[in-house]
């Protein structure tokens, strides 16, 4: 299994360009953070050429891609690419997939039946399970994470949601749960950071409006750009460690490792930010 032995990461999104996140990532592997989750968007990166850059800049840490979209990059343009860097990095490789969302997709169909599909094909292509992690949210995908690779790699939920993806993966898997935050403790400033973030794509997507549902929000909360309950849950905001407190309530529902996206008005406040965390979380 890829080395996710550490409880804290940073998730790294395409909201800033490469080179912003190759020198987070380095950043990232000198402050002693686990992993660097690369988000990627509708990209397609099957060819792991951004991974293989971070990877060969950095000394340590894990880097994971969050996530391959089943639907850009076929299973065995990913398998060579994994093979290709296996052999180099071994530990330090970690696949996360998934299906993305179905708005995102021209001819997005049977979602599942893709992900069983695309697993069968990795299966053949010699790609371990336990150097992949599949993004799921509801039961039946929870379930399939558990049975087909390491484990889960939930995005956009609260702790509620990670206490039942853990009743659902059992003991033993990977669960690893993004968690933004803004190291603000203004509450007004942070929501204004927070919420384009959330509400632009998320709160127009039926997967994750329908996972949050599920987990202890109302219509109310997830209209518009959402209500001040769900963004201060979906974006802890505070001082370093305020937001300590609440990352570890993931761990406390049974995460293993939270994948921390640091929000801020510039990426070199996101940098500071990192930088502070560290401080507290490592």
């Amino acid at each position: 299994m890829a080395n996710v032995s550490s409880t804290f990461g940073l998730f790294l999104a395409p909201h800033r360009d490469d080179v912003v996140r190759k020198e987070q990532a380095i950043a990232a592997d000198a402050l002693g953070y686990g992993v660097v989750w690369l988000g990627t968007g509708s990209n397609s990166v099957g060819d792991l050429a951004f991974v293989e850059e971070i990877l060969a800049a950095t000394e340590r840490v894990t880097v994971a891609t969050a996530i391959v979209n089943m639907w850009l990059d076929e299973p065995e343009t990913l398998a060579e690419s994994y093979h290709r860097l296996a052999g180099r990095y071994g530990q330090r490789l970690l696949l996360g997939i998934g299906v993305g969302h179905p708005e995102s997709v021209t001819g997005y169909q049977s979602p599942y039946a893709k992900i069983v599909g695309y697993l069968d094909r990795l299966d053949a292509a010699g790609v371990p399970a336990e150097a992949r992690v599949l993004a799921a949210l509801g039961d039946r995908v929870l379930k399939l994470a558990a049975e087909r690779t390491a484990g889960a790699h939930p995005y956009l939920v609260p702790a509620t949601h990670t206490r039942h993806a853990r009743a659902i993966l059992g003991a033993g898997k990977l669960l690893a749960p993004e968690q933004k935050v803004v190291v603000d403790d203004d509450s007004a400033a942070a929501r204004a950071i927070g919420r384009p973030y959330v509400q632009t794509p998320y709160l127009g997507l039926r997967n994750y409006v329908n996972n949050l549902l599920r987990h202890g929000y109302t219509e109310a909360d997830v209209a518009g750009g959402g209500s001040d309950r769900l963004i201060d849950d979906l974006v802890l905001h505070g001082t370093p460690e305020a937001i300590a407190k609440g990352l570890l309530s993931h761990v406390d529902a049974g995460a293993d490792h939270v994948a921390v996206q640091v929000l801020g008005p510039s990426p070199e406040a996101e940098l500071e930010s990192q930088r502070r965390l560290a401080e507290v979380l490592l």
